[in-house]
C-alpha cells in the first residue's frame, strides 16, 4: 500500500495563500508523476494540477491557472501545490495522487492521499 501524506491545509481568506505538501515513499515519487484534486460539497472531484516524473512538464485546471503552481523537491519526495489569490470557491478537500507513468494527464491516477481541508472564506 502506498501512502500519501497532505499537510499544509487551513483556513485563509480570499485573496491569501497557502502552500500544501504531500510526501511519497521514494520508490513511488522517483517514477511517478504526481498530482493534485480537489472535492468540493455535493461536487465530483477534479483535477486541479499534475507534474512529471522528471518536473518537466505541468498541466493546470483552467480554474487555477496562473494562480496555483505545482512542484515537486525529489530531495524530500515531496510535491507542494502553491495556491495564490485563493478564492471562496477553492473551498475543498484537496487529495494528492501518484500515476504510475511519466506522462502527465488530468486522470487515471493510481494511488491517493487522505485529503486535507482547504477553506477559503470571503
Amino acid at each position: 500500500q502506498v501512502q500519501l501524506v497532505e499537510s499544509g491545509g487551513g483556513l485563509v481568506q480570499a485573496g491569501g495563500s497557502l502552500r500544501l505538501s504531500c510526501e511519497a515513499p521514494e520508490r513511488t515519487f522517483s517514477s511517478s508523476t504526481m498530482g493534485w484534486f480537489r472535492q468540493a460539497p455535493g461536487k465530483e472531484r477534479e483535477f486541479v494540477a499534475g507534474i512529471s516524473y522528471s518536473g518537466g512538464a505541468t498541466l493546470y485546471a483552467d480554474s487555477v491557472k496562473g494562480r496555483f503552481f505545482i512542484s515537486r523537491e525529489p530531495a524530500k519526495n515531496t510535491v507542494y501545490l502553491q495556491m495564490n489569490g485563493l478564492k471562496p470557491e477553492d473551498t475543498a478537500v484537496y487529495y494528492c495522487a501518484a500515476r504510475r507513468s511519466i506522462v502527465v494527464i488530468k486522470s487515471s491516477y493510481d494511488y491517493w492521499g487522505q485529503g486535507i481541508q482547504v477553506t477559503v472564506s470571503s
